[in-house]
């Protein structure tokens, strides 16, 4: 089992741990001297016992928010889920087309029958 040197606050412990782990621990490690280094910063030198406690008591607040803004992303996106998955199930939105009478056809057609007659007879008169 590989022990590791960490560094907390200014200070060094050796910790063992899982072969492969040795990274995920430093991670650790340096996410409790972070805050550390914060409290100490604003106190000073404080006993070992209580650094660790305060430090690692502002990181579980920490992740109590993340944990919280977690799950209101989580509400969201089921919601959207949901949504999505109700549109699915919907199927195409059906939208209407208004049918053209024949009667309005039928005129239009006389219509353009008239216009090119008169075309024409415009291009008659102009030839002739």
């Amino acid at each position: 089992m590989p022990e590791v040197e960490i560094h907390i606050g200014g200070r060094t412990f050796e910790v063992a741990c899982q072969e492969g782990e040795q990274h995920f621990l430093q991670s650790a490690a340096k996410m409790l001297d972070d805050e550390a280094q914060v409290l100490t910063t604003q106190i000073g030198r404080i006993p070992e016992a209580r650094m660790l406690l305060m430090a690692g008591l502002m990181l579980a607040d920490k992740t109590a928010g993340l944990e919280d803004r977690l799950r209101d992303l989580q509400s969201k996106m089921d919601a959207q889920t949901a949504e999505l998955e109700a549109l699915k199930t919907a199927g195409p939105e059906k939208v209407e087309v208004a049918v053209i009478p024949r009667e309005v056809n039928d005129t239009l057609a006389e219509l353009a029958a008239r216009a090119e007659a008169l075309a024409e007879t415009v291009e008659e008169k102009v030839a002739g």
